[in-house]
């Protein structure tokens, strides 16, 4: 398998990943599964850890599995690949939602990237909602256009009210 194939995969996989996490937000975490959403909704968090990381082992256990698969199977098969692109999604969820949004590790405090501001801002209306109902924004790194173009215009009017300096 060429390296170009190695790569397409792992990307393809990780953008899928997306796709599937937005799916299994809405219809699992705020469905059947709620009781261990729950928690991440709630405006008081007690400790590090909250029955919400349960998910992290739902997205994980496929990813091992198919590592495991992979190292049998040998590298010439997809199946290490797939594996590589669940944990590149995984690593960036934990950079995004853990340090980015929800502050848990007090790394990347401030931005002035409109995407990054975008996300931030689409996660905060997620958060709104403290039931499972009438949610919206359930993805994390596609969000929709007006939150990147809310972004975009509040840099510009923070850039334009600065002081000039000479």
């Amino acid at each position: 398998m060429s390296i170009w194939a190695i790569i397409g995969i792992v990307s393809a996989t990780a953008l899928i990943m997306e796709f599937v996490a937005w799916a299994t937000h809405k219809y699992v975490m705020h469905g059947f599964l709620w009781v261990l959403h729950a928690d991440h909704h709630k405006k008081d968090h007690y400790g590090f850890l909250e029955r919400n990381d349960t998910f992290f082992l739902i997205f994980a256990i496929p990813s091992m599995l198919l590592f495991i698969v992979g190292g049998v199977k040998g590298l010439h098969t997809p199946y290490l690949w797939i594996g590589l692109g669940i944990l590149v999604y995984g690593l960036l969820y934990f950079f995004v939602h853990e340090v980015f949004i929800h502050q848990r590790i007090k790394w990347l405090r401030n931005t002035n990237n409109a995407y990054f501001l975008a996300i931030r801002r689409a996660h905060k209306v997620h958060h709104k909602h403290l039931g499972k109902e009438h949610g919206e924004c359930f993805g994390m790194l596609i969000v929709p256009m007006k939150y990147y173009r809310e972004a975009k215009r509040i840099l510009a009017q923070q850039r334009a009210s600065a002081p000039r300096t000479a």
